[in-house]
């Protein structure tokens, strides 16, 4: 269940241990240590434990353990619940996996409660112990720098989605016939997953960049306002993206329609080719004695010739038009 738990004082990692409750009564008793607990798709009875020492909400740490949560961001007191989706581009399959984070930050801890495996927060955690003077924060350290890699990772998403579009957009206007339905659903599919983990975002990370929040101090609020410049691109992206696909869409049925209509006028010039020699073999082939030329010599050569003439003549005249 728990992934990595330490102690940090004044933006240095110090202690490490599996005595949660020591480390709990540490940062308590120093305004300058937090505890940072990195957890792992927890049971309610294994948070219950941890809720108890850091006086979490019930109702959040129900949230936490059930997961499947809409992006959000809730107050309890003097701590905040912090909700986030993860999402991983994977190549082999053009497919987004999704995952979740929820953050439990207080002014003297920062438990992370992961779910799916695109949630990995190990380089986080790195990458923050390298750069103590922003750890030196306290917890909103550690949410902006678990909230930044999401973001980043939504930039990376967004880029390799555009490249599926974009190759999706070349096969539905190449000369050869294709059928993309299957995968301009499929795309459409993943945009919707990627809007269903950008748009809710925007609000809670426009609270955190702009108003006053519990266990966020003020100095921290540029870290913030550069995570939502980030997010407000990608979500322009993204609203790029669908609209760029619904044209794509919107073509590719077109395209289906004109070559219904192409097939069928080829169609309909064959049969038209075809229907003057059967017309023609139906007549003679009544056999009355009284038909013209029915016993002069030249007559079969003469309505095999007449059948060969009008063919190749309407079919001059079909391709000319464009039927064929």
């Amino acid at each position: 269940m728990i992934v990595d738990c330490a102690l940090y004082h004044d933006g240095h990692r110090v202690d490490e241990t599996r005595n949660l409750a020591r480390l709990a009564a540490q940062a308590r008793r120093d305004p300058d240590s937090f505890v940072w607990m990195g957890l792992l798709e927890p049971s309610t009875t294994d948070l219950r434990g941890v809720a108890r020492l850091f006086d979490l909400h019930p109702l959040s740490v129900e949230d936490a353990v059930a997961a499947h949560q809409r992006p959000k961001i809730d107050t309890y007191g003097d701590s905040l619940f912090v909700v986030l989706r993860t999402l991983t581009y994977i190549d082999r399959t053009s497919d987004v996996e999704t995952g979740e984070i929820a953050m439990f930050v207080g002014s003297d801890m920062a438990i992370t409660v992961r779910h799916g495996e695109a949630s990995e927060l190990g380089s986080v955690r790195a990458r923050m112990e390298d750069h103590p003077e922003i750890l030196r924060h306290g917890p909103s350290a550690v949410l902006y720098a678990v909230a930044d890699a999401v973001v980043d990772r939504y930039v990376d998403v967004a880029d390799e989605l555009e490249v599926d579009v974009d190759q999706l957009e070349r096969s539905v206007f190449s000369p050869t016939r294709t059928d993309d339905f299957q995968r301009i659903y499929k795309l459409k599919r993943e945009l919707l997953e990627f809007r269903r983990a950008v748009v809710p975002l925007v609000e809670p990370l426009t609270r955190l960049a702009q108003d006053d929040v519990v266990a966020v101090p003020p100095e921290a609020r540029p870290f913030f306002r550069d995570v939502l410049d980030h997010l407000l691109r990608v979500q322009e992206q993204v609203e790029s993206l669908d609209l760029l696909l619904n044209g794509v869409t919107q073509a590719h049925i077109a395209q289906v329609g004109l070559r219904q209509n192409e097939d069928m006028r080829k169609i309909s010039a064959w049969v038209a080719i075809v229907a003057v020699p059967t017309m023609i073999a139906g007549i003679y082939g009544m056999n009355f004695d009284t038909m013209p030329e029915l016993h002069w010599r030249f007559g079969y050569p003469l309505a095999i010739g007449a059948m060969a003439v009008i063919c190749v003549g309407l079919y001059r005249a079909f391709k000319r038009s464009g039927w064929l």
